[in-house]
């Protein structure tokens, strides 16, 4: 979705819409996070303004991703919700070079022609809206590291207090009883 820059007045507008989970995909695919995918078009719902040659956008997005669950292997369907809200001015006010982060930095961005083209920040919110370490359920209790029967499903019969193998020679000490 792209907005002109002359159809961005002081006066708030809101706008809904879907993008495409295609390029989503793509990056997902491509970084270092490749346990998800975008299974439907992402919806958003955004607000806009404009302030001066500042632009202020405050919105959310819901998008249904299909993930494999990091300790037990499964794929499982969750929906992932964001809100956001960014600021962008002109890139000609030249803050290009500036080279600290600061934790308003990852609302602010700069823009530069005619129009905005909301397709990457809304990409960029969904990724964020990912967990790192994807689970299907808080209380996920995964795989036996000795079977591999997924607990979720059921008990295996492994014993549960394997000993700790760094301790194993001491096991085979005798102690002399006197």
């Amino acid at each position: 979705m792209k907005l002109r820059l002359e159809d961005i007045t002081a006066e708030a507008k809101e706008l809904t819409f879907v993008e495409p989970e295609m390029e989503v995909n793509r990056i997902l695919a491509q970084g270092p996070v490749r346990e998800y995918h975008v299974n439907a078009p992402i919806g958003v719902t955004v607000s806009y303004y404009r302030a001066g040659t500042d632009l202020f956008f405050a919105g959310s997005l819901k998008a249904q991703t299909v993930a494999t669950c990091a300790r037990c292997a499964e794929d499982f369907k969750a929906s992932n919700e964001r809100a956001f809200r960014l600021v962008m001015a002109p890139k000609s006010i030249g803050m290009d070079g500036d080279p600290g982060l600061r934790a308003d930095d990852l609302e602010f961005s700069l823009y530069d022609g005619v129009e905005i083209d909301l397709g990457p920040l809304v990409r960029e919110q969904l990724l964020l809206a990912l967990p790192t370490r994807p689970l299907c359920q808080d209380g996920c209790r995964g795989l036996c590291p000795h079977c591999g029967i997924n607990l979720n499903r059921g008990e295996c019969q492994c014993r549960s207090a394997q000993p700790d193998p760094r301790f194993a020679v001491l096991r085979s000490l005798k102690i002399g009883r006197n």
